[in-house]
């Protein structure tokens, strides 16, 4: 038995089959207790073999089975297997991520549903005659015989009220029992209008597109306008996926898009639907995961690693936001969710569609090549004018709260009309600086290269890199000086600066630290909805996915600084980010307007933006990287190592390069790539000094060629010295 183990280790583990177990029950997919060193460790069986390579008599049997039936079928482990292999990852670490947290432990699954009652076979054979006057016990045995399945408790007191003691006899009776009730099943949500509004041609032709391409595998690009439709899109193929019996997947990058979507596809299709993302109570996560594995879920809405879910009778997969860098993971198994979802659309062989505004480069290259079908909504749903964009040059300008002349008289005409206004800062915090006036002193984490971001209304300095904080000084530490000034501004300032410019308009700021506290995000969205906010002040949790009809004024404070970094994606990611806050205006009957305030309006960037769009942007962009060998027209690894030594790291990466430069030799028609190595953007990092080699070639079975037996070599090197080390096969971010 060859059993794969959640540790940082390649290859698989061979076991002798537990003792008492029939070989029947031994499928790939279960997971199995093992010892493991001194102790014991969850594994999942991956493959059955009559031999093994290792001596047998040092095989050790496996102590027992935890599961009747396989947690991951054979569709999901051949996925994860590719997974694995594609991202150079041990397979142990990939088949765990995919599983619910408890499923890692050797914990028994949880019972499925919630806590209810059912009427005994004796309880339903009763004559309720024989109960009397006792109309309590009457009346909760007529209403379990109405439900044989039996009803949720909860349920049950909702329509009795208090009957403890009635419940108390009837249980000890034996006329009733305790349950599960399965509750997405018995309270599936209803569905007031399941057509919805009429499609106009573009949203009628993507429809028949993807309809006409039948059930097997093709790729699409929905490439629609912000506000052009593309849910409508999504829920009008679901409906048919459902109708014919088979399940749909619909990834978004945030948690933040979850409860908008969920209550609109909710309104719209039936159930039971789950829905998966971190934010969710352990249990909870775990029983709608099931609920999708057993095949009873129609719809599975979730973020990045619910691209694992098993899904029996998949037929559609849909990546909302496809351009959006959080759908690749950063740390342990570094996968992209977006390309595994096409990955596993063509294992399974269903339709696969990627929608976005401002679609990634990659993505429209793939389109351009014919790879993948695009489909275009130019439009906005229901006659709404795209945002006119305006740049505002502020240099000279006298700024208050963040906000030039011209741009605070937009704000008080638009508020004064009845709308909202929506002002985007993409910093959080009250100011980025606190920095002493006498002596020079500034705020510095002392465990990275980064400065401390001052939190005022919690009285800290934070550093948003590695979470390390210090309570606020009252005094300068080096020259004990009073005279501390804050520089910059983050939302926190701008919030308090602004309701000091406009103290009678209602204002909501939405950023990380605001929406902390369970159901403040969704409760802050609510009121802009209802129209109770007329200035929204927010970071990029409000770039995506929102719709506030309200808002006609997008007002973009700040983004000269992501001009100029030293990420090749970072023009990419500013212009992507710039459209997504200009499609908040306007989204209903009222034209809407976009200012974007910059002291560099002559930046190519912003003029291809306001001249062509985002279409004419992506043009240039992508003619850019042709010329500069950089993706989508090359492939990139990136091997990063940190320690806390600064010359540990740099020494393993020079040992790296020198295995790949020998492999290349012996395989010189590969044709990579490999940098020297070089510390990372910012070096140190939670008290970790980070060094990275880059590797590129122009074809992906080369480098992939090269890294199936680098990687193996790579794990031979001794760590000494706290060196760690990880690879990301096409890495997102080169920071």
């Amino acid at each position: 038995m060859r059993v794969a183990i959640a540790a940082p280790l390649a290859g698989l583990f061979d076991y002798l089959p537990p003792v008492a177990a029939a070989q029947d029950g031994l499928i790939p997919g279960v997971r199995l207790l093992v010892p493991f060193g001194r102790g014991r460790r969850v594994g999942i069986l991956v493959e059955t073999a009559a031999d093994s390579d290792q001596d047998a008599a040092r095989l050790k049997s496996v102590i027992a089975q935890l599961d009747p039936l396989p947690v991951l079928a054979a569709a999901d482990l051949s996925l994860i297997r590719w997974a694995a292999d594609y991202y150079r990852q041990p397979l142990g670490e990939a088949l765990f991520s995919a599983l619910p947290v408890r499923l890692r432990r050797p914990d028994a699954p949880l019972e499925e549903g919630v806590p209810g009652l059912r009427a005994t076979a004796a309880g339903c054979a009763l004559d309720l005659a024989e109960l009397g006057r006792a109309v309590g016990q009457r009346r909760i045995l007529e209403i379990l015989r109405a439900a044989p399945a039996g009803l949720a408790t909860g349920v049950l007191k909702a329509q009795l009220g208090p009957a403890t003691a009635p419940l108390k006899v009837l249980r000890e009776r034996g006329l009733i029992e305790p349950c599960r009730v399965l509750p997405a099943e018995c309270d599936a949500p209803a569905i007031p209008d399941p057509t919805g509004p009429d499609l106009n041609p573009e949203q009628a032709q993507a429809v028949a597109a993807v309809q006409g391409a039948g059930t097997g595998f093709t790729p699409f690009l929905l490439d629609g306008v912000t506000g052009s439709g593309k849910t409508e899109v999504y829920i009008r193929l679901i409906q048919d996926v459902i109708a014919a019996g088979r399940q749909a997947l619909v990834l978004v990058p945030e948690i933040g898009l979850t409860p908008q979507l969920r209550r609109r596809l909710e309104r719209r299709l039936p159930g039971p639907h789950a829905v998966l993302h971190s934010a969710l109570p352990e249990a909870e996560r775990e029983r709608a995961w099931h609920s999708a594995a057993a095949g009873r879920a129609t719809l599975v809405l979730g973020t990045r690693s619910a691209c694992f879910v098993p899904l029996p009778r998949l037929g559609l997969i849909i990546v909302d936001e496809e351009h959006d860098a959080s759908l690749k993971q950063q740390d342990g198994f570094r996968y992209s969710a977006r390309d595994l979802a096409v990955r596993r659309a063509q294992q399974v062989g269903c339709p696969v569609i990627l929608g976005s505004a401002t679609p990634s480069l990659e993505t429209l290259h793939n389109a351009r090549a014919g790879r993948y079908r695009r489909l275009r909504l130019s439009t906005r749903a229901g006659g709404a004018a795209a945002p006119a964009i305006a740049l505002l040059d502020i240099r000279g300008q006298a700024m208050s709260a963040g906000l030039s002349p011209r741009l605070r008289e937009q704000v008080e005409l638009h508020t004064a009309a009845g709308n909202q206004v929506l002002l985007f800062l993409n910093r959080r915090g009250y100011a980025p600086v606190l920095t002493c006036h006498d002596c020079g002193w500034v705020g510095a984490c002392p465990h990275c290269d980064a400065r401390l971001t001052l939190h005022l209304r919690l009285q800290r300095l934070w550093c948003h890199h590695c979470g390390w904080f210090q309570p606020l000084p009252s005094t300068c530490p080096d020259c004990r000086s009073s005279d501390l000034r804050r520089l910059g501004l983050g939302t926190e300032r701008l919030e308090e600066e602004l309701r000091e410019l406009f103290p009678h308009l209602s204002l909501a700021r939405i950023d990380r630290d605001s929406t902390r506290r369970k159901g403040e995000l969704d409760r802050l969205l609510t009121l802009i909805r209802q129209g109770e906010v007329q200035l929204l002040l927010g970071t990029q949790m409000l770039a995506k996915g929102h719709d506030f009809p309200g808002v006609t004024l997008v007002g973009i404070l700040d983004l000269d600084q992501s001009l100029y970094a030293a990420d090749f994606r970072a023009p990419e990611r500013t212009a992507q980010l710039i459209v997504q806050v200009a499609g908040r205006a306007g989204r209903a009957q009222r034209p809407g307007r976009v200012v974007l305030q910059t002291r560099h309006p002559e930046h190519p960037l912003l003029k291809s933006l306001i001249t062509s769009g985002y279409p004419g942007f992506a043009e240039l962009a992508l003619a850019e990287r042709e010329a500069a060998g950089l993706p989508p027209y090359a492939h990139l690894a990136l091997l990063r190592a940190d320690a806390p030594d600064a010359q540990v790291p740099m020494a393993f990466l020079h040992q790296a390069r020198a295995l790949a430069m020998a492999l290349l030799v012996d395989q010189p028609g590969l044709r990579v790539q490999v940098s020297s190595p070089v510390p990372a953007p910012m070096e140190r990092r939670a008290g970790r000094y980070r060094a990275q080699l880059l590797l590129e070639c122009a074809r992906r079975p080369g480098l992939q060629t090269l890294l199936a037996a680098w990687v193996a070599q790579l794990r031979s090197i001794p760590r000494n010295g706290g060196l760690r080390w990880s690879l990301d096969v096409d890495p997102q971010d080169l920071t």
